[in-house]
């Protein structure tokens, strides 16, 4: 499968801006000379994941405003009821392309449907919408992420026979099923490794993580030695569990996002690795498919994606993840995922100069 590794918004023209809110979660712009098309973009949710707000928000505005394209975004704020009123009101208001973080496939293809009956060109972002209808799928390979994340835990382990618990994301988002198969197409091949307990966390809820682990902990009789966790947030929710029970450091926990404290508690080493996959690089690709689209002209695509649900195949954008440990952490740094003076704060100084970060 063909990949790119990076995607880079071009046609720089001058830029004016009109800021506008709508609660607290809303950003619009108005451009000059960006061609006739206007793009709308739903984010999912603030719980989930810090990525959306503080990575991915920033890096979709800097990639349209240096093309001079008129856009809104917004969030959802984990409700697909909001997500669904959102979107009416951004194809009410002109937007010729939706971009969606679908918050489950059924509400996300409703909103593709209505999009397409008006005319509207739809791209799925980040998540695939099973039986949807977009146009393009822009996201990371997130099979291969799983395989890292897998990969991980397994060098973190070093061959000893090892209890380890699975603990999913949302089993709404297909993203997550791709994670875990990806990680379970290493961890099951591993003869050292046996499988004691897997779970889903709803909503990607990390309170709910919590519970969940500590349930799964507890059920095996505190005979975990590893914990698959499907991104930093819930690797947080298994760690403070781990601490309560006096193992945190002990048992290796993976993760995803490179965020501040994923990193951090890598530097600390009670989480083993984490998956990178660049915020600015995924903006700047879901950019480039927009004003395409906007353009009316058919965007670059790399791959398909598989939507056995609607029985086709996505036209695919799959750019490449990173796997992150405490011996290669300034990749992020330097990539400009985060920033080192932030997550090197404080006690994770000399954490940082000892990693040689």
């Amino acid at each position: 499968m063909k990949r790119t590794s990076t995607l880079l918004v071009t046609a720089v023209v001058g830029v004016s801006m009109t800021l506008t809110a709508c609660g607290s979660s809303s950003d619009s712009q108005s451009a000059e000379g960006g061609g006739g098309g206007k793009v709308g973009v739903i984010l999912p949710d603030t719980k989930s994941s810090v990525r959306w707000e503080t990575k991915d928000r920033p890096a979709l505005e800097a990639a349209f405003q240096e093309a001079g394209v008129e856009y809104t975004i917004q969030n959802a704020e984990g409700s697909a009821d909001t997500m669904a009123t959102i979107a009416d009101g951004m194809i009410a208001d002109g937007v010729t392309v939706l971009a969606i973080v679908n918050l489950d496939s059924d509400s996300g293809a409703s909103i593709q449907e209505k999009a397409a009956a008006q005319g509207v060109k739809t791209i799925d972002y980040d998540r695939l919408t099973l039986g949807g209808s977009a146009d393009v799928y822009v996201s990371f390979d997130n099979n291969v992420v799983g395989e890292l994340q897998g990969q991980g835990l397994v060098d973190c382990l070093g061959g000893r026979p090892s209890n380890v618990v699975f603990l999913n994301g949302s089993p709404t988002d297909n993203n997550a099923t791709l994670f875990s198969a990806g990680a379970h197409s290493v961890v099951d091949k591993t003869p050292s490794i046996t499988i004691v307990g897997e779970q889903a966390v709803p909503d990607w809820d990390n309170d709910k993580a919590v519970t969940i682990f500590e349930q799964m902990y507890t059920a095996a009789d505190g005979r975990v030695d590893g914990v698959y966790a499907a991104n930093d947030g819930l690797a947080g929710s298994v760690i403070s569990i781990l601490e309560k029970n006096k193992r945190a450091g002990q048992v290796p926990v993976t993760g995803q996002d490179a965020t501040v404290e994923g990193l951090q508690n890598i530097l600390a080493g009670t989480q083993c690795m984490t998956v990178y996959k660049s915020a600015t690089e995924e903006a700047n690709a879901l950019a480039e498919v927009a004003i395409a689209l906007a353009n009316g002209e058919e965007p670059k695509t790399t791959s398909t994606s598989r939507d056995d649900t609607g029985g086709r195949d996505v036209p695919s954008v799959l750019l490449t993840p990173k796997s992150i440990t405490k011996d290669n952490i300034g990749i992020v740094f330097d990539d400009g995922g985060q920033s080192k003076d932030e997550v090197c704060a404080g006690q994770f100084a000399a954490m940082c100069t000892a990693a040689g970060a």
